[in-house]
């Protein structure tokens, strides 16, 4: 499908869409119009806080303040909101307001510095509690300084640091992340909510067509909160929060402007975002950036075609009136990086992959003035992917193609039996998915599912469930064929996915709890029907139409400290699956071509486990040190033949990541932020079949971050020197580790204006 014919596609149904609204929204016609007006000041000064972000819950509305402090929201609905305040260098904090029926309420929030970074966990619930504020979720986010001095080239690149996060590579560019050994479908990864519709979860030489560039902040979810956007993310979900349509009015243009660079591949990206009152009930968003690298520089020598060429682009328009909003984006992504030589077999002089996105949204929020529902959100969305993989001699080898489109209508809702709030949805899913170069059959997929969730405070203890029930069905273009005397066949998938977590506040700082989730997978179209090579990926792979589904049943149990100057977690974790699909290397070479191996997909019994740790601590008046370790432990059950040669029933899964941290230190005074970084990685001699193991490491980084005001503006720069002392090392999880170590020393420099 063309983009025009996307385009068009799109608006049709986005007419619908409006149509809908229309007819919804006398439902909501009735609220009344007020204004919020304040300022934001410094707890401790007194003075001004220019560049706040604030975050109206409940009705999705934000405003920056102004170089004086100052804010305004307009066209407010009378009722009670909590308002979320982010700045870089103070503590997030929300506050529960009332705003008045057809009033003005003018109002000053305090917020209080820290050296201490803003990521932890998210505050949940809306009642007091003895001065701490809110209960708390399983829901972390990165933003504000962290966010500038970890951004990377990729989304996993950017949160590696993060404990439990690691980094899936094959080169420089196609990074995915990996929470607790777990990624690909298990995986979720959203922009602004929608699943990225690409093909990065299938294969190691696929890229995520997120840039981490525009991200305003990321969000990563686990337990009840995950199951809002699928049954299969038991690894969790990564939102990369964009705002793409704006769902408030500013009161003046504002955004950012930002020039990063990096020694370690001469790489340059630029980028630039505003959002812009076109009247009293439109607004403009635009979003865009270029980024541009040559081949990756390692200790020993230039990682060959490993370089990249990508461009992101959004336009979206808001219609706000005080019974919610409504708005259209369309997002371009362009990327073409270089997937290295593999000097072993497969393609010696390396392959190209030239990979596009273009995708279109709708979008709206009707506030319900209803003792019952809060409001309703309905979304359409659409996205048409195409990616080729061209080898050294310009022949195209293979080309993916998915068109997807989604829908949703969720809802929010106050008190309900035992229940204080919850939310409850519809989506549903079409997929097409082709590809060339290979014997697999197009096919359609289509997934329909219906979901709740629900939150209950009791004294000190929070408590969240949610369910999710799925259906899919997956139908190949073919008649009479089958892959290995498997007859390729209709496929349908039906199963409840469950989860509940609980929070316990012991006082004093200490929290307390449980998460447990029961989640359901449906072999994707990858699983089920591939057949062929796939050169950039050294492989040749070969599906399973018979392939179950897969069942997991994951568990945690945590432990938290939050104070003005600490902050720990402690995180025990245990996923189990009786159906652990996966793309097992035969270690048999293909027929078709002697240097790719076969990966047969198929399911086995495997267990997942392992501990994390992080803390901030405030030493000193001005020094903070910061920790993280995270541990996973991966086996999976021997097959019935493999038994018969072996002592044990399990093996280690493959790609698993080795004990793994980091420790820092930093100095923060007025604006300044200066400090050194060790991260660490034991040798992972836990092998799967045909797998090699890797050494131990420890690199040392440098960073400094500086932020001042001039011209009614905020400038930031964030410097880093990364592996200071150039050390050679191995990421477990690098498709070519056995060829090529990580990359070498970079020194690398981000400038950030907001205005």
């Amino acid at each position: 499908m063309s983009p025009f014919t996307t385009m068009m596609f799109v608006a049709k149904n986005f007419l619908l869409f409006l149509l809908l609204l229309g007819m919804l929204q006398p439902i909501a016609g009735f609220a009344q119009n007020s204004t919020v007006t304040g300022t934001v000041v410094d707890d401790e000064t007194d003075e001004p806080v220019s560049y706040a972000y604030l975050f109206m819950e409940g009705i999705n509305r934000g405003q920056t303040t102004h170089s004086d402090g100052s804010f305004t929201f307009k066209d407010v609905p009378a009722g009670t909101y909590s308002i979320k305040m982010q700045r870089i260098g103070y503590k997030t904090r929300s506050q529960s307001i009332e705003v008045p029926s057809n009033d003005t309420l003018r109002i000053t929030f305090r917020i209080t510095p820290t050296i201490l970074d803003n990521v932890g966990v998210e505050v949940i619930g809306q009642s007091e509690r003895g001065g701490n504020g809110h209960l708390e979720n399983a829901t972390q986010t990165i933003s504000g300084e962290t966010l500038r001095q970890n951004l990377s080239t990729t989304l996993s690149g950017t949160l590696e640091d993060m404990p439990g996060v690691s980094t899936r590579s094959m080169g420089t560019a196609p990074g995915r992340p990996v929470m607790r050994g777990l990624g690909g479908e298990r995986l979720m990864i959203l922009q602004d909510g929608e699943r990225s519709g690409d093909v990065s979860s299938q294969s190691s030489d696929h890229a995520v067509t997120v840039d981490p560039m525009s991200a305003e902040e990321i969000e990563i979810a686990r337990g009840p909160s995950a199951l809002e956007f699928g049954s299969n993310a038991i690894g969790g979900v990564i939102n990369v929060v964009q705002n793409q349509v704006p769902s408030s009015i500013p009161d003046h243009t504002h955004g950012t402007a930002s020039l990063q660079g990096e020694s370690v591949n001469t790489g340059g990206a630029g980028g630039v975002e505003f959002a812009t009152p076109i009247s009293n009930s439109f607004a403009l968003k635009v979003n865009g950036n270029f980024r541009s690298a040559l081949n990756t520089q390692t200790p020993n020598s230039k990682l060959t075609n490993s370089g990249i060429l990508s461009t992101n682009n959004t336009v979206g328009l808001g219609y706000v009136r005080p019974w919610g909003h409504a708005g259209l984006s369309a997002n371009i992504y362009l990327n073409n990086y270089g997937i290295p030589p593999d000097s072993l077999g497969g393609h010696p002089n390396g392959v190209n992959i030239e990979m596009e996105k273009l995708q279109v949204k709708g979008t709206t929020e009707i506030i319900l003035d209803r003792p019952f529902w809060q409001n309703l959100e309905v979304d359409l969305s659409h996205k048409s992917y195409f990616h080729q993989e061209i080898e050294s001699s310009g022949f195209v080898g293979t080309e993916f193609g998915v068109l997807t489109t989604n829908t949703s209508v969720k809802a929010n809702h106050n008190e309900f039996t035992l229940f204080d709030e919850g939310k409850v949805g519809l989506w549903a899913e079409r997929k097409n998915y082709a590809v060339n170069g290979t014997r697999t059959p197009d096919s359609d997929s289509y997934s329909f599912s219906g979901f709740f969730i629900e939150e209950k405070d009791i004294g000190s203890l929070h408590l969240e469930v949610g369910a999710r029930l799925d259906h899919t069905t997956a139908i190949p273009d073919v008649e009479n064929e089958s892959i290995q005397g498997r007859p390729i066949r209709d496929r349908n998938f039906t199963a409840l996915a469950s989860s509940a977590n609980i929070v316990y506040d012991l006082g004093g700082g200490f929290f307390t709890g449980a998460n447990i989730i029961h989640s359901f997978r449906p072999p994707s179209q990858e699983e089920l029907f591939s057949q062929g090579p796939h050169l950039a990926s050294y492989s040749y792979e070969v599906g399973n139409p018979d392939l179950d589904p897969e069942r997991g049943l994951g568990k945690e149990l945590y432990f938290r400290y939050r104070s003005s100057n600490a902050r720990a977690e402690l995180t025990f974790f245990h996923n189990g699956f009786n159906n652990y699909n996966y793309a097992r290397n035969t270690g048999e070479p293909s027929p078709q071509d002697r240097s790719l191996y076969i990966y047969q997909f198929t399911g086995t019994q495997a267990v997942l486990q392992g501990i994390e740790f992080s803390s901030q601590l405030k030493v000193f008046e001005n020094w903070a040190l910061s920790t993280s370790m995270s541990y996973t432990h991966g086996k999976r059950k021997l097959f019935d033949t493999e038994q018969q040669n072996s002592d044990s029933e399990w093996n280690p899964l493959p790609m698993i990541p080795p004990l793994k941290g980091n420790v820092e230190v930093s100095y923060n005074n007025s604006g300044l932020k200066i400090g050194a970084k060790s991260k660490w990685a034991a040798e992972q001699n836990r092998t799967g079949e045909f797998e090699t193991s890797t050494d131990s490491y420890a690199i040392f980084n440098l960073f400094g971050q500086y932020r001042f005001q001039k011209w009614d503006l905020m400038h930031t720069l964030s410097l880093n020197a990364n592996n200071i002392f150039n050390t050679t090392y191995r990421n477990h999880l690098s498709r070519i580790k056995e060829i090529y170590p990580e990359p070498g020393r970079n020194i690398s420099l981000l400038y950030r204006m907001y205005f």
